[in-house]
């Protein structure tokens, strides 16, 4: 989390299960890593650390507001260092067509805490502003676009399938009446809306009422299951046998693409149990490293709160 939403830092940014990830991907000297989420830099400065001066890291964020802590990481990362600008999974797909070959790959997937800090980004139902949410400020589509011109059954659709909203129906309804009225333009109205649509004592239950419909909008407007399905495939051919892949995700819907991509890659043999001998010859790609998910401790989630809904898994080439 930032102290200091203005002027985030590499070195104010709480990363999520920063220890785990480094004993995962077990960083050495000489290598080259990827932080495909770049971000305020607080994973990038723990693995460039781990490199002891010798070795490559290659940041990549969609956000371009992410360069000036990406320059302060750069003045001190002791190692060589780039930031390639776009989304993770563009950028990982022309790496890979490139034969560019890496050690270790990092993917922090949802929404960093230097765009929830920053009001203007519209991520945020505790701060009225605009309605946004891109993470990509140069893209086409926004959350005000999404909410104003979709279908109201599509609109419930995202809501239920992205964020697991049990009115996401009548959430969808009450954003048709208001939108005839006038154009839903900030956050603030949107969380008004969202409050009036539900019945009462769904509002002091678990957690903010807009909390899903919020996060439903953030993953349909930038496409993150989308990017997500599309990476990993790029990611493990990025890397060199014994190389790493760790993967932290926020939603079960990105924890279950990623066990299952991790699943199909660990796999040998895909014959008919009833076979005498494999005719498939497949073997498997990856060894899994996190058989299940692992998640913050007592400890981090005290100074973190924010963690509270990560879940890591990696695997190692084969």
């Amino acid at each position: 989390m930032l102290p200091n939403a203005s002027q985030p830092s590499a070195t104010d940014h709480v990363p999520v299960l920063a220890a785990e990830v480094r004993e995962l991907l077990a960083v050495r000297p000489e290598e080259t890593v990827v932080d495909c989420t770049f971000g305020a830099g607080g994973h990038s400065e723990l693995l460039a650390e781990d490199l002891h001066g010798r070795g490559k890291l290659i940041a990549i964020d969609v956000d371009p507001t992410v360069r000036p802590a990406f320059e302060r990481f750069r003045r001190h990362a002791g190692v060589q260092t780039r930031l390639l600008r776009g989304n993770f999974a563009i950028v990982l797909e022309q790496l890979a067509s490139n034969d560019v070959q890496v050690d270790a790959i990092l993917i922090d997937l949802g929404v960093s805490s230097m765009q929830l800090d920053r009001p203007e980004r519209g991520f945020s139902y505790a701060s009225d502003a605009p309605l946004d949410m891109r993470m990509d400020p140069s893209a086409p589509l926004s959350a005000r676009e999404l909410v104003n011109e979709s279908d109201e059954r599509d609109l419930a659709n995202i809501f239920r399938r992205f964020g697991e909203e049990r009115y996401a129906t009548q959430i969808a309804r009450a954003i048709g009446r208001k939108r005839r009225e006038h154009p839903i333009a900030r956050t603030g109205e949107l969380v008004e809306i969202i409050k009036r649509a539900i019945p009462t004592p769904a509002r002091f239950g678990d957690g903010h009422p807009a909390r899903r419909v919020f996060q439903a909008l953030r993953i349909a407007v930038n496409d993150e299951l989308g990017a997500l399905e599309s990476a990993l495939p790029d990611a493990v051919r990025m890397l060199r046998p014994g190389g790493r892949l760790a993967v932290i995700s926020f939603h079960s819907l990105e924890d279950r693409i990623v066990k299952r991509f991790l699943r199909e890659q660990a796999r040998g043999c895909i014959c008919p149990p009833d076979f005498p001998i494999c005719v498939c010859g497949n073997e498997p790609v990856v060894r899994e490293l996190t058989r299940k998910a692992v998640r913050p401790g007592a400890a981090e989630l005290a100074a973190n709160p924010r963690a509270s809904s990560a879940r890591l898994r990696a695997a190692v080439k084969v």
